[in-house]
């Protein structure tokens, strides 16, 4: 097959629409226009999204975006951090006064980075499946 050759596939082409040549064509006349109007007539077409002099719907809606009102209200801690806390028992609070979570924060969860040795006590605060697995592991528990 060489480039020279390549042809579309038979009825693939359609001839060009040539409307307004005759009563004939059945596109004459108007040339598919209908009577009147608009949308009849040469540079009659308005901009996307006019609705005829109504508030259009994009100014209609309220112009919020689309920022979560729920971002920031939990924070990660890592399994490191908690094994600075010079705290047994940890709770967010505790979390909240070492500085590891944010004081506007919610809830905090506990995520699997770094290593623990000593036991430690959750108390409300949530874990991962590794993180609640190395607490165990170390001797410590999780109380939702």
């Amino acid at each position: 097959m060489e480039l020279n050759t390549i042809q579309a596939g038979v009825g693939a082409k359609h001839a060009k629409r040539r409307v307004g040549r005759g009563i004939g064509s059945g596109l004459g006349k108007t040339a598919g226009r209908g009577h009147k109007g608009q949308k009849s007539r040469a540079g009659g077409f308005h901009k996307v999204g006019f609705e005829g002099g109504q508030m259009p719907l994009q100014r209609r809606l309220p112009k919020r975006g689309f920022k979560s009102l729920s971002a920031g209200k939990t924070c990660e801690v890592r399994l490191s951090d908690l094994a600075a806390l010079p705290v047994d028992e940890i709770d967010l609070l505790a979390l909240k006064q070492a500085g590891l979570a944010t004081i506007q924060a919610l809830s905090a969860k506990v995520i699997l980075s770094g290593k623990i040795e000593r036991a430690i006590k959750l108390r409300g605060v949530a874990a991962t499946a590794g993180a609640r697995a190395a607490i165990e592991a170390a001797g410590g528990s999780i109380v939702e």
